[in-house]
C-alpha cells in the first residue's frame, strides 16, 4: 500500500506522516518514505507551491521505493489535492478535508469549480469528512485558542488512519508525551484529543463501508533489532562509527544548506561519542577547517550540496596537495545555481570525478538507501585515512530524507580502521634533516597513503601547504620532472582504491544475457524491483549497482561486455553513461529523469521493455 498525506506547509504533514511510518515499524511492516516539501519559506496559506507532502509505501515483502503511484491521500486542502491528484491511480481512496474546500481557497489555489462538482473525481474513491471542524470539536474542553486547536487537525488526521491500517496509538501518545514536554499541558492534551477523536470517528460513525481497513502482515525481515533511520542519519551514525574504528575523533565542519543541514544536526548532539561540530561562516571556511583537524590529527569532515561543493573546491585541492585525509558528504539536489533546493537529482557526478583544476583525481563512492548511508561512511573515512586522500561520499536529497527500517549492526563484524601515523625509520647514516624529511613523506607501496603525522609528534616539525611538494622530501618544488611524478602518484593513488574493493557483482539476474541494468545511488530500490519484475515475466535481465564511481571496479568492464545491451538509469543527462563510456569504451543506453522526483518502478520498467529483444513487439 501506497500512503499520502499532504497539506499546506504548517499543517504538520511531515510529523503526520513520520508518526505513521513510525507505527508501521512498530507493526513489523517493511517500508520505505519519501518527504516532498517546498523549497519556500512561508509561502502563501492554500497556495499550490506552499503544498507539503509526505509518502510511504508498506508492505508485508521487501518494500524497495516509496511507491509508484498512492493508493490512499489524505489531502487537508484544495491545493494539496490539485498538486497530487495527477500522482493517483484510478481507484484510488482520497479522504478530504471539506472545511478547506470553500471558495477562497479555490481562488488561492488557481481552482476554477470545487473539483467535487466537476467529475474530476469520478474516479476515485471520495469520502469527505469536515477535519477541521471535528478537531475543534474534540480539543474544545482544553480550552486552546482557535489558532492551536486548528493545528491539531494532523493528530485527527493521524488517528483516523491508524484505525485504518489497525494500528495501535499508544505509542503515539508516548511520543507526544516527550515532544510536547515543554509547551503547555493544554497543548499536549488537545492533539491527544484529537488523534483519539479521529480515531473514534472512524471506527464508530457508521462509515466502515466508506472507510476501508487494510491488514499489513509484518514482512519476512532476517532476525534482528531494526530501527526506522533517515539517509541523515545514519551517515552520521557512521562516520562516529568511523571514529570509534580508527580510535580518532571526529572534526565536522560544516554550513547549513538544503538538504545537507540535517547531517549537522545530527552530528551536534554526538558529542559523547567523539565528534566535535563547527559551523563556519560560509562554504569555504569548512571545508578548510575540515582541512585543518586532519592536519591536527583529527578526521575532518565537511559537507554540502551541489552549490556548497562548488565553493569548497579550491579547498578540496589543498586536501589533495597537502595529503590529508578528509570526508567529502554531498547530499545532492536539483541544479544548477540554487535550482530545486528541496527536490532530489544525481546531478554532481562529474563534479566529484572532474570537477577541480588541474589534474586531481579523487576516490567517489555513492550510497544506494537510507541504510547503507552508514556503511559508505565507514568506507569512506576507511579509503580517506589509508590512502591519505580526501574522498567524496555522495548521497542526494531522497536518500538523505527518506527512511526505512534498518538492522542494528554487530559492530563486532567491522574490521578496525588502521592508522599509519609513524614515519619510516630514518636510516644510520643518513643526513639526519634529510633523513627525516623523507620518513615523513615516504608513502605505502599498495595505497601511497603517507604516514599521518600531526604537530605536536616529539622530534618531529611539520611544514604544509598548496604549492607542489618534492615528491620525496615534502620541500617546495618548482622542478618539472618532479611535477610529472608527483601528477602521476596521485593519480596512482586514487586508482589503488581499486586494489581494496571488493569485485563488481550482479545483484539479480542471469550472469549473461541480453540486458544489464546499471545503477548508482538511489536509483537503486525502483531498479530492483523493476527488474524483479522483468524477470517474473519471463524476461532474463540482470541488476548491476555501483557503489565504487572512481575508481571503478577492476571487473566491471568484463562483467558488463557480457550483456549485448546496458540500460542506465539516473537522475541527471548521463552523467554515470558518460563516465563509463569514457573509462571502459562501453555502449550504452541512456534512461534520464531530471524533473526533482525520483524513478518511478513502471518508468525503469517501460525502458527495459523498450530495450529488451523482442519484450516490445509481444507486449504489443
Amino acid at each position: 500500500m501506497v500512503v499520502r498525506f499532504a497539506g499546506d506547509s504548517g499543517d504538520g504533514v511531515q510529523l503526520l506522516g513520520a508518526q505513521f511510518a513510525e507505527s508501521t515499524a512498530l507493526a513489523g511492516a517493511d517500508f520505505s518514505t519519501f518527504p516532498d516539501f517546498p523549497a519556500e519559506i512561508r509561502a502563501p496559506v492554500g497556495t499550490t507551491f506552499g503544498v507539503s507532502a509526505f509518502q510511504i509505501n508498506l508492505g508485508a515483502r521487501r518494500i524497495s521505493t516509496a511507491g509508484d503511484q498512492p493508493d490512499v491521500l489524505v489531502a487537508l486542502n484544495p491545493a494539496a489535492l490539485k498538486v497530487n491528484l495527477p500522482l493517483l491511480h484510478k481507484g484510488a481512496l482520497i479522504l478530504l478535508n471539506t472545511d478547506a474546500f470553500n471558495d477562497r481557497n479555490f481562488a488561492k489555489a488557481h481552482i476554477a469549480a470545487d473539483p467535487r462538482k466537476t467529475g474530476e473525481l469520478d474516479d476515485y474513491q471520495v469520502i469527505e469528512i469536515a477535519i477541521s471542524t471535528q478537531t475543534l470539536e474534540a480539543v474544545k474542553p482544553h480550552g486552546l485558542s482557535k489558532s492551536d486547536a486548528e493545528q491539531c487537525k494532523n493528530f485527527w488526521a493521524l488517528g483516523a488512519v491508524l484505525w485504518m491500517f489497525g494500528r495501535d496509538r499508544d505509542p503515539i501518545v508516548q511520543w507526544a508525551q516527550k515532544k510536547f514536554a515543554k509547551k503547555s499541558p493544554e497543548i499536549l492534551a488537545g492533539n491527544l484529543a484529537a488523534l483519539d477523536a479521529g480515531h473514534a470517528y472512524a471506527e464508530t460513525a457508521e462509515l466502515s463501508a466508506e472507510i476501508p481497513q487494510f491488514a499489513i502482515g509484518e514482512a519476512p525481515m532476517e532476525k534482528g533489532e531494526y530501527r526506522s533511520i533517515t539517509g541523515a542519519e545514519a551517515i552520521s551514525l557512521g562516520l562516529a562509527a568511523a571514529g570509534e574504528l580508527a580510535d580518532r575523533e571526529i572534526v565536522f565542519c560544516g554550513y547549513p544548506i538544503t538538504p545537507a543541514s540535517s547531517i549537522l544536526h545530527y552530528l551536534s548532539k554526538m558529542g559523547d561519542l567523539g565528534v566535535a561540530t563547527f559551523q563556519a561562516e560560509d562554504e569555504i571556511a569548512a571545508c578548510c577547517a575540515a582541512i585543518g583537524a586532519s592536519y591536527g590529527g583529527k578526521i575532518g569532515v565537511t559537507s554540502s550540496s551541489g552549490p556548497g561543493i562548488a565553493l569548497k573546491t579550491e579547498a578540496i585541492g589543498l586536501g589533495m596537495a597537502t595529503e590529508l585525509p578528509l570526508v567529502i558528504v554531498n547530499s545532492q539536489r536539483g541544479g544548477p545555481s540554487t535550482g530545486l533546493p528541496t527536490k532530489t537529482e544525481q546531478s554532481d557526478l562529474y563534479q566529484a570525478v572532474y570537477g577541480r583544476n588541474a589534474d586531481s583525481p579523487l576516490p567517489v563512492l555513492a550510497a544506494s538507501s537510507p541504510g547503507d548511508c552508514f556503511d559508505a561512511a565507514i568506507e569512506a573515512t576507511r579509503v580517506a585515512i589509508r590512502h591519505m586522500t580526501p574522498i567524496f561520499l555522495l548521497t542526494d536529497g531522497y536518500i538523505a530524507n527518506a527512511a526505512g527500517p534498518w538492522a542494528l549492526p554487530d559492530m563486532d563484524d567491522y574490521e578496525p580502521i588502521e592508522v599509519n601515523a609513524s614515519p619510516a625509520t630514518v636510516e644510520d647514516g643518513d643526513d639526519p634533516s634529510l633523513a627525516l624529511k623523507k620518513a615523513i613523506w615516504k608513502r605505502d607501496e599498495k595505497s601511497y597513503g603517507r604516514p599521518w603525522v600531526a604537530p605536536g609528534m616529539e622530534g618531529l616539525a611539520h611544514r604544509i601547504g598548496g604549492l607542489e611538494k618534492d615528491i620525496e622530501t615534502g620541500d617546495i618544488s618548482y622542478d618539472p620532472a618532479n611535477h610529472q611524478a608527483m601528477g602521476e602518484l596521485r593519480a596512482k593513488k586514487v586508482a589503488s582504491v581499486a586494489d581494496f574493493i571488493a569485485d563488481q557483482t550482479v545483484e539479480q539476474g542471469p550472469e549473461k544475457g541480453p540486458l544489464v541494468v546499471v545503477g548508482w545511488g538511489s536509483t537503486h530500490g525502483a531498479i530492483w524491483r523493476a527488474v524483479n519484475q522483468a524477470n517474473e515475466q519471463g524476461m532474463e535481465v540482470a541488476q548491476v549497482h555501483l557503489r565504487w564511481l572512481n575508481p571503478l571496479p577492476k571487473n566491471l568492464k568484463a562483467l558488463l561486455s557480457n550483456y549485448d545491451r546496458i540500460l542506465l538509469p539516473e537522475m541527471n543527462f548521463g552523467q554515470c553513461a558518460t563516465l563509463l563510456r569514457d573509462r571502459l569504451e562501453l555502449d550504452v543506453v541512456q534512461l534520464n529523469k531530471v524533473s526533482g522526483q525520483p524513478f518511478k518502478i513502471a518508468e525503469v520498467l517501460d525502458a527495459i521493455r523498450e530495450n529488451y529483444p523482442g519484450a516490445k513487439q509481444a507486449a504489443e
